[in-house]
């Protein structure tokens, strides 16, 4: 009997809703694969880089709608959230927020200064950055790769996956990867 309600309590929890991560005091989703950091970007890849994971800046807004919809429908499916949890190292950044942030080449801003800076118009966007960065260089200039928008599962995993493999490398366009990709899903 305790088996059997083992497995029907686990079918029940396995039938319900994944939840969104909760809210912020700044009104941004807080899934728990955030790093709180001092948002000094140098410290940030020096310890994405001794994780062993690529450095991701996601940028999002109070209210944003799209943010809420990659926090319910897309972050969560199990296969995103391990690719995000085994593979980078993920710093939020609030499109109107006030705390410091220092970018590369040593400059510091509050966070919507540093946003215009970037050219950060659209949340969420997902900045992914290379191990080292060249003195000097800002993040705007060392991002491998800045996704603006709100994509399905596919497209997600295919960014998080092209990153990750360094495909960029190769010279392939992350267009072209994610039609080869989906294509050899079928």
């Amino acid at each position: 009997m305790t088996r059997l309600f083992a497995t029907f309590a686990t079918l029940i929890a396995l039938a319900l809703p994944v939840h969104a991560a909760e809210l912020g005091d700044d009104g941004l989703h807080k899934p728990t694969w955030l790093r709180d950091t001092f948002k000094d970007l140098r410290e940030d890849l020096t310890e994405a880089n001794a994780t062993g994971k690529r450095l991701l800046v996601i940028w999002e807004q109070r209210g944003c709608i799209y943010c809420t919809k990659m926090h319910e429908e897309v972050f969560p499916d199990p296969a995103i959230d391990a690719l995000i949890r085994e593979n980078y190292f993920v710093v939020q950044m609030n499109l109107f927020g006030d705390i410091e942030v220092t970018d590369f080449d040593g400059t510091a801003l509050p966070e919507k200064d540093m946003a215009r800076r970037w050219g950060i118009v659209f949340t969420p966007t997902m900045m992914f950055f290379p191990e080292t960065v060249t003195d000097g260089q800002t993040a705007a200039q060392a991002a491998v790769v800045s996704m603006p928008g709100a994509f399905g599962t596919g497209t997600t995993a295919a960014l998080l996956t092209w990153v990750k493999d360094k495909s960029y490398d190769s010279g392939e366009h992350f267009q072209k990867y994610l039609a080869r990709t989906m294509a050899d899903q079928g």
